[in-house]
């Protein structure tokens, strides 16, 4: 069922996603959601949903250690098993979920400081291919923040320190020179 699934959340909707998809921010978004949603009455779903949300959020911005992922297993029990309405009750399965059946993304988030799916901005980073840079200008006219220096012609670079990861780049370059990693 459902439910023994860990995806029962009251809606009965299904959403699909592919290896485009952080895991570990889908948690997020649906903790932050149930954050704004929770009627606030019992403590375990008010103070664990706003605590669980602070975890994924150090999670997704590279500031978390493995005792923070155990911690938010604990949490979500907890909260699951305390909470007094159905929303608490169930409030924990997206985390609960995709901590069991992708326990690597978090792994790799914490440890490797690395979102497999490049959505998490602070655990990506852009740069150019300089063999396969043209140099026409493209990325550096577009670029919000001008973090990216060049001649024309000529390679060019992305300053990590200004880079806001906005994707532009990427986006604008025909010759497939800007990298995610």
């Amino acid at each position: 069922t459902l439910s023994q699934a860990g995806s029962m959340m009251g809606s009965g909707g299904m959403i699909v996603m592919d290896e485009d998809t952080c895991m570990v921010d889908v948690a997020k978004f649906f903790t932050k959601f149930l954050t704004e949603e929770s009627c606030g009455q019992c403590a375990p779903c008010r103070e664990g949903l706003d605590r669980m949300r602070d975890i994924l959020t150090d999670i997704t911005e590279g500031r978390a250690k493995m005792e923070d992922l155990e911690l938010l297993e604990e949490l979500a029990g907890v909260i699951k098993d305390a909470s007094l309405c159905g929303l608490g009750k169930t409030a924990s399965n997206p985390v609960l979920s995709t901590i069991r059946y992708f326990k690597q993304e978090y792994l790799n988030h914490i440890r490797d400081k690395k979102c497999p799916a490049k959505v998490c901005k602070t655990l990506i980073r852009y740069s150019i291919d300089k063999d396969k840079c043209t140099g026409c200008m493209a990325c550096l006219k577009v670029c919000p923040e001008k973090a990216i220096s060049g001649e024309k012609k000529q390679a060019h670079k992305i300053d990590q320190a200004i880079c806001i990861k906005c994707g532009l780049c990427k986006d604008t370059c025909k010759f497939d020179a800007v990298l995610v990693s």
